[in-house]
């Protein structure tokens, strides 16, 4: 898998942040829909149990057809992957261009794409695994969630001035979610590759919520053990740790806690002083780029034009952006 952002263009892309108003991913994908001519273009959107980020994603799907002519119709939330399947089934029965699917499973992605048959599927927020994707046909947009965890450890670790060793708390989102599982990754990766002896004295999930978070943060708190950080897969979970920090009195700005996905709340927290950096995760984008590309397959066949696409035709990476209190202010 190539991806198209690398993590050594950090620092090109805070700069990024500071030259416009609305961080919108900086580029086409991010912020031109408008001039994307949809019209004619009929798109179903289905979706899994909304959160506060999934639902920032459908939002975005909506409005970025709005601007650019394409129809856009939102199916239901989906509690269950037979729910789903039968919207699927049933967008295909009306002859929708496209499907942007948030899958309830990403291992059923191949499901999907049987009972898809001719009509392109572009998954998003949840990735299927590559052996499920189909240049052109099936493909997936989203973030590279490597970078994501890349730039949590790389932070933390300049931050604390680049020690030998850390003991590290680490919050994981969902068991077995793609997210979860590729950022926690990175992050194990960067303090390897660097030489860091990172000893993790607590890796627990928290699935993505904020009270689970505190309650485990007070839990790990228990066994008196020594912590120098608190990397969280979201910024929910950040902000349970956060949360818990201050009801014990404990001095936040003494310990790094980070998280991923730049919500308001999130960005809040920084400026106040709370956590210390996030990730920004583009919903904006992201929709802007599923539309972008659903227009794409309809009306040519082919991404190879959309922005960020990588060179298989089957990714469109919207970039992920650093945030520490520098930039925090701008990102919402």
């Amino acid at each position: 898998m190539k991806k198209c952002i690398s993590t050594r263009l950090i620092s090109i892309l805070a700069v990024c942040i500071l030259t416009i108003t609305t961080i919108t991913g900086c580029g086409k994908a991010s912020s031109d829909s408008g001039s994307i001519d949809g019209s004619g273009v009929k798109v179903f959107f289905s979706t899994l149990t909304l959160d506060d980020f999934k639902e920032l994603i459908m939002n975005s799907v909506a409005e970025a057809g709005a601007k650019s002519g394409v129809t856009v119709d939102l199916g239901a939330p989906c509690a269950s992957v037979d729910e789903q399947v039968v919207q699927i089934r049933d967008a295909v029965s009306k002859g929708y261009d496209a499907i942007i699917c948030n899958p309830v499973d990403a291992d059923t992605a191949l499901q999907l794409e049987v009972i898809a048959g001719d009509t392109p599927i572009i998954f998003t927020n949840t990735q299927p695994s590559e052996d499920h994707l189909k240049p052109d046909k099936y493909i997936y947009v989203g973030s590279y969630e490597i970078d994501a965890g890349t730039m949590q450890a790389e932070y933390v670790w300049k931050t604390l001035g680049n020690p030998k060793s850390l003991n590290v708390v680490l919050f994981q989102g969902q068991p077995g979610h793609p997210a979860a599982i590729s950022r926690t990754k990175s992050v194990k990766n960067f303090f390897k590759k660097n030489g860091v002896d990172a000893n993790y004295v607590f890796n627990d999930t928290a699935y993505w919520d904020t009270q689970k978070a505190a309650d485990g943060f007070k839990t790990f708190l228990k066994t008196q053990q020594d912590y120098d950080c608190v990397i969280c897969n979201n910024d929910s979970m950040a902000l349970g740790v956060v949360q818990a920090m201050n009801e014990l009195g404990i001095d936040t700005s003494k310990v790094p806690v980070v998280g991923i996905d730049a919500t308001v709340d999130g960005c809040q927290s920084i400026l106040d002083g709370g956590m210390q950096f996030t990730v920004y995760q583009s919903a904006t984008g992201q929709g802007a780029a599923c539309i972008e590309a659903a227009v794409a397959l309809a009306k040519k066949g082919t991404i190879k034009d959309v922005e960020y696409v990588t060179n298989d035709k089957m990714y469109v990476w919207v970039p992920f952006v650093p945030v520490d209190k520098s930039n925090a202010g701008s990102i919402q």
